[in-house]
């Protein structure tokens, strides 16, 4: 479990496809810093994506991942170079920052528009799947390539997300343009809550 508080940014060693038990593509990512107590078997959130670590060099952590994954979130997409968003794992000591994050993407986004001024960026991000106006309400949570935020408007198949400059500085999102995708994951108390709910016939 995670609370999106990216707390930086890591690079793609390398990226490969695989054929066997299922798994898809092996990604190996130079966590430095960010790989200072971790074992192989522990959990890493990737831009929003809980992977596990299956082996671990000198700071180097390598994924093994799964065609679930690659099917439901933007790592098909990623390349060798590409710097991507780390959180290591909550521990029940830490102070919940963000928001509750588990780490399993729910849908992958289209940035529809950025708007930047001298306060930070606004971005409108696009879903195509209805299920998005259930789960995303204005001052509600979202997860955004692993980074908590805080919904502001919401119109049709889309809404906006704002960021303060040290969010733009600790992540990948100032890099964002329109066209690009992203992970999603929605809220879980809306996705519990939602499950409650009667379905519409």
């Amino acid at each position: 479990m995670f609370t999106g508080i990216v707390k930086g940014t890591a690079i793609v060693k390398s990226i490969s496809k695989l054929n066997a038990y299922g798994l898809d593509t092996r990604m190996t990512v130079f966590l430095g810093a960010f790989a200072r107590g971790l074992k192989i078997g522990d959990s890493v959130s990737i831009n929003g994506t809980c992977l596990t670590v299956a082996s671990l060099i000198k700071g180097s952590a390598t994924f093994e991942i799964v065609k679930e994954t690659i099917d439901r979130t933007t790592f098909g997409q990623v390349k060798k170079g590409d710097q991507v968003n780390v959180e290591r794992s909550l521990m029940l000591k830490d102070r919940l920052e963000g928001h509750l994050v588990l780490g399993h993407v729910d849908v992958v986004g289209e940035i529809f528009e950025v708007k930047k001024s001298s306060k930070g960026i606004k971005i409108w991000i696009k879903i195509a799947e209805t299920e998005m106006r259930k789960h995303i309400v204005p001052k509600g949570s979202v997860t955004i390539d692993g980074i908590s935020l805080t919904v502001v408007e919401v119109r049709e198949d889309k809404f906006s997300v704002a960021m303060v400059p040290h969010t733009l500085l600790k992540t990948t999102i100032a890099s964002k343009a329109k066209g690009d995708h992203v992970n999603i994951e929605y809220d879980i108390l809306s996705k519990y809550i939602g499950s409650l709910l009667p379905k519409k016939t």
